[in-house]
Formats: structure tokens, sequence, C-alpha cells
């Protein structure tokens, strides 16, 4: 297992979160922008979802937020290069009004734990 970045969050391994986002309870975001998935790959089954489209793309009061969002039923797992642009990410989305908001850090913490890098 991996710490999470953002406080006081629980641990999640990348099993935990691979068997979340194949049950649904879980959806796995890269925030980085669409150039860095183009050279490094991204999580398998994980959307991408820039962060300068977060705004739109994952406020469920949005018209052009994505189905995964709408409810706020989820527990979302971030990541990134680092895990910087994900702690921004998550804080936004907590303020959006979703609870369950998660921070992996860098692909490379999912790569480390086991998961799965999908080439571009």
């Amino acid at each position: 297992m991996f710490g999470l970045f953002g406080g006081s969050a629980p641990k999640l391994s990348v099993d935990d979160i691979q068997h979340g986002v194949e049950d649904g309870s879980m959806v796995l975001v890269d925030c980085r922008d669409p150039m860095e998935l183009r050279s490094t790959g991204k999580a398998k089954g994980a959307l991408s979802v820039p962060l300068a489209t977060m705004a739109m793309k994952c406020n469920p009061s949005s018209p052009e937020c994505l189905p995964e969002f709408k409810n706020g039923d989820k527990t979302i797992v971030l990541y990134c290069a680092s895990g910087a642009r994900a702690a921004g990410a998550a804080n936004m989305l907590r303020q959006m009004g979703h609870t369950e908001v998660q921070n992996l850090g860098g692909l490379n913490n999912w790569a480390m734990g086991g998961g799965d890098v999908v080439a571009p």
C-alpha cells in the first residue's frame, strides 16, 4: 500500500483501486495534460480529465459533466505526474460537492503498486 496525499485519508492499494474501478464504486482520474499522456501512457482504466477541464467535466451542475461524476456516489482517485496537481484537483472536486476524493500521487505510484500502464 502507498500513502495518499491529502491528510487523514485511508490508505488504498492499487488492487483496491482496480477492484473499485471494475465494480463501478471508484473512478480513477488522470489529471495530466494530453501531451503528457501521449509521452507516458496512463493507468489502465483511468479517465483522462486534464486539470484545465475539470471544472466543466466533473461538476455535477455543469452541462458538460461526465456521467461518472453526476451522482457524487463514487470514490474519485486522482493522479498526475507527482501528486501536486492531483492535490489541487482534489480540493477543487471537494468544493464541487464530491466527498470521497483521494490523491494517489503520481503515475509512478500506480506502476510501483503493480498497476498496468496503457501505452499511448
